[in-house]
């Protein structure tokens, strides 16, 4: 066994102080143990996002950086890539063609699209030529999208051809602002017409690198101090929050995370894969791929359907696989499901082998030494499935539930971790580290260059000097500037360098953190009582017939209700053994599935041990998920209560009128 003394991950370097003169009480001070005598300087060729790739481009010139899958004739074919050298040189003409256009360093430009070989070159060229990248939500519809482009005053935009006639239809009146338009590939005759209508040039990809080569001119290498990107997020309520990153943020970034990974014997090489499917415009993929072109190592491009994600895999093979949650939650269902087709005796073979493993790993066996045997009979399958090749699953964006976190660090083969962060935050402020199951259910211990602590919030009843330390995570470091044009939310959220995150966490005394509430997700009902929704909501998702929840209340009523998108196996298996018929939207619409669903979810309160305001009292069955086409959840499946309120209103209304009937009725007998 590989057990031993007690791992240290952190240290404190800061007592906590209880409430004083109207301050909070705040918890002690966690750093990484990485960064135990202060945070490593960086190194003077890799103080900008610039010079991590420039460095990059120098060192490994033929490496393979990008890769993409082409479509020929509707056929899908295999990756073509793309080395460091060719796409420097293709950086060198974007950031030409840009002079060109008449921009001046600080010039803000926008990328709107899916992930592509395009995106990074027109990032890249930003960074050489001191240029701000903006990113455009793919995810975030065209209202959004105009906001951004009016808000940030962009003077160019890449596009990717699908997304033309967003930019150019009426609804985007900000569109006239813009001097070019620069598509990934090229726009139609009809759409180079409508772009001089309103006195915008339409480049082709080709044209605009032939202006670049004919025309060309030096990059203007950025400082460490100048904003690198504005990158907007979606939020759950109100409009896009400009977030102002820094060049020096982007390179201490990438410097944290080699630092990190060089603790472990498995190192990262050139031949690393990862396979990029999260939107770019998202923190959490750009930063990854930041630090694999500082390795050198190779980036393909998924072919932009997320349902087919698995033939990617297949394809590309990947070393590194990073996703939301509901990305692993997909892959544990169909594990299990294969799984629930074995024949018995095979079922029961593979739970022996995964309890025997668990058990290993839980005693200090790391998951390659824990049982080689069961990894060959077994898991290799699992493996082979996500691919063959991968080393590293990451999770982030949300927390992910122990259950499935424990299985994938049993059965994938690889190592799994979790992390925990904000695009303010540039990504992740804390990390798991591998094969270490104490940390399973958690979301790690600070990052090497960040500070952590917990603030009290005594309306919700968080104290994080009490027993266990509770309260809002705090960050500090070297993160964001602030909200573009937006002092006033900046001041909201900093105080005395501290950046407060609106997250709950529970942290133990060697800085090991637990993301568990939303401060901004509670709310009062009408008798005075406080709901803390996130909470609740993770707690009503585990009845079997359950997919999500999203669970309401307001101040003018004394009763919970929620909508619920039903499982649709599990419930269709119900259907089948309560004689029910029909497709799997009609039988939503059942009574006897509403009643059900709502004595699941009364019965999982009872197991948790919620108080009586807490049950939810009546249900709203939606076959479809929560998704981004109607605007009900963010990129990265965050739920938008706001719009999910306006968008589900009538039905509640009718929910609580029921509700309110049924207590008449009662009270009159």
């Amino acid at each position: 066994m590989e057990g031993g003394t007690k791992k240290v991950f952190t240290v404190q370097v800061e007592d906590g102080k209880p409430r004083k003169d109207g301050r909070p009480a705040v918890g002690p001070v966690f750093r990484s143990a990485l960064s135990k005598d202060g945070f490593p300087p960086l190194e003077p060729d890799m103080k900008t996002s610039w010079d991590v790739f420039r460095v990059a481009a120098g060192k490994y010139p033929d490496n393979r950086m990008l890769g993409w899958r082409p479509v020929k004739d509707g056929v899908i074919g295999p990756y073509i890539w793309k080395s460091y050298r060719e796409v420097y040189e293709e950086v060198l003409q974007v950031g030409s063609a840009l002079q060109q256009l008449g921009v001046k360093p600080g010039s803000r430009i926008g990328i709107y699209g899916s992930n592509c070989p395009q995106w990074i070159v027109a990032m890249q060229a930003c960074n050489g030529y001191s240029l701000i990248c903006v990113p455009l939500y793919d995810t975030l519809g065209a209202g959004a999208v105009d906001f951004i482009i009016d808000h940030a005053e962009i003077d160019v935009i890449f596009v990717q051809d699908k997304k033309i006639k967003e930019i150019l239809s009426a609804n985007c009146k900000s569109a006239k602002r813009v001097k070019g338009l620069v598509a990934f590939t090229s726009g139609t005759s009809e759409e180079i017409t409508s772009a001089d209508q309103i006195g915008m040039k339409l480049y082709s990809w080709k044209d605009f690198l032939k202006m670049g080569k004919e025309n060309p001119a030096q990059p203007c290498a950025p400082k460490p101090n100048d904003t690198c990107t504005i990158m907007y997020t979606s939020g759950t309520s109100g409009e896009p929050k400009g977030v102002m990153l820094s060049h020096e943020s982007h390179a201490i970034y990438v410097k944290g995370v080699d630092l990190f990974m060089e603790q472990f014997d498995d190192k990262m090489t050139t031949d690393d894969v990862f396979l990029s499917f999260l939107p770019l415009a998202h923190i959490l993929d750009r930063m990854i791929e930041e630090f694999f072109f500082h390795k050198g190592a190779s980036v393909g491009y998924y072919h932009g359907d997320l349902n087919a994600l698995r033939d990617d895999l297949m394809e590309l093979k990947p070393t590194l696989l990073v996703g939301v949650p509901r990305v692993y939650e997909k892959i544990y269902e169909g594990i299990l499901k294969a799984l629930s087709e074995l024949r018995p005796l095979r079922r029961l073979i593979f739970n022996a082998l995964y309890n025997r493993k668990l058990a290993n790993m839980k005693a200090g066996c790391t998951h390659k030494t824990a049982s080689p045997f069961a990894d060959m009979l077994a898991f290799r399958k699992v493996k082979a499935r996500l691919g063959g090749r991968l080393r590293l699953l990451i999770s982030g964006g949300a927390p992910l539930s122990n259950e499935i976190e424990e299985f994938l660090r049993v059965t994938s083969c690889a190592y799994f971790i979790q992390g925990y962060g904000l695009t303010e935050t540039l990504g992740p402020s804390t990390v798991c580290y591998p094969d270490d199951m104490s940390l399973v259910g958690t979301v790690g211990v600070a990052a090497t260059y960040t500070e952590l602590r917990l603030e009290e919030v005594p309306e919700m009843g968080y104290n994080p000097l009490g027993t266990p330390s509770r309260g809002e995570i705090c960050v500090r470091g070297n993160f964001f500037t602030g909200y573009y044009k937006n002092p006033e939310l900046t001041n909201e959220v900093m105080a005395d360098g501290w950046f407060h995150t609106g997250d709950i966490g529970e942290m133990n005394s060697d800085g090991i953190l637990k993301v568990i509430d939303r401060k901004k997700n509670i709310f009062k009902l009408s008798q005075g009582e406080y709901v803390a929704v996130e909470y609740l909501e993770k707690v009503y998702v585990f009845p079997p017939t359950v997919e999500d929840v999203w669970v309401y209340g307001d101040s003018f009523r004394s009763m919970l209700v929620a909508v619920v998108n039903p499982h649709e196996e599990n419930t269709m298996k119900w259907a089948e053994s309560n004689g029910c018929k029909g497709s799997f939207a009609e039988i939503c619409k059942s009574e006897g599935l509403k009643e059900h669903i709502l004595k699941e979810l009364q019965s999982v309160a009872a197991k948790n041990k919620l108080r009586g305001f807490e049950y939810v009292k009546g249900v709203i069955l939606d076959p479809i998920p929560f998704d981004l086409e109607r605007d009900l959840v963010t990129a990265t499946m965050k739920k938008k209560r706001n719009n999910m309120l306006k968008y589900y209103k009538p039905e509640i209304e009718k929910v609580y009128q029921k509700l309110e009937e049924q207590r008449v009725a009662a009270k009159s007998k």
